[in-house]
């Protein structure tokens, strides 16, 4: 077992293009300094979780410990969503030098606010 709880299966991970784009052009979005998150329900009976960081975020380094955060925090707090949700969270640039507590911090507030919305 994974520290600190239970590891993100493939089943809880967004990966087709198709479905990023479907929530960026459908779903509802909530963002603030480091972050924005597009979400909207699915039929899965759980939260799925997609992760976007471009190249002009910074080098690889840099793109992989932002997923990581992000993954990490979602492996956390995923039970406190509560509703399925497929839910993509896009980092923009002012990301690239965010300490973990920031991120983290940031991170409650977007899914809090995605907790007050129902579809």
């Amino acid at each position: 077992m994974h520290p600190g709880g239970e590891r993100i299966q493939k089943r809880d991970k967004l990966l087709k293009r198709s479905k990023f784009l479907y929530l960026a052009r459908y779903g509802h979005s909530v963002h603030n300094r480091y972050f924005v998150v597009a979400y909207c329900s699915n039929r899965f009976g759980r939260p799925r979780l997609g992760v976007t960081v471009t190249r002009k975020i910074g080098g690889a380094v840099v793109r992989n410990r932002l997923k990581r955060i992000v993954r990490e925090y979602f492996r956390r707090h995923r039970h406190q969503i509560g509703e399925s949700r497929d839910i993509n969270v896009i980092a923009k640039k002012a990301a690239a030098n965010v300490s973990t507590g920031q991120a983290f911090a940031a991170l409650e507030y977007l899914f809090g606010k995605i907790r007050e919305h129902t579809d």
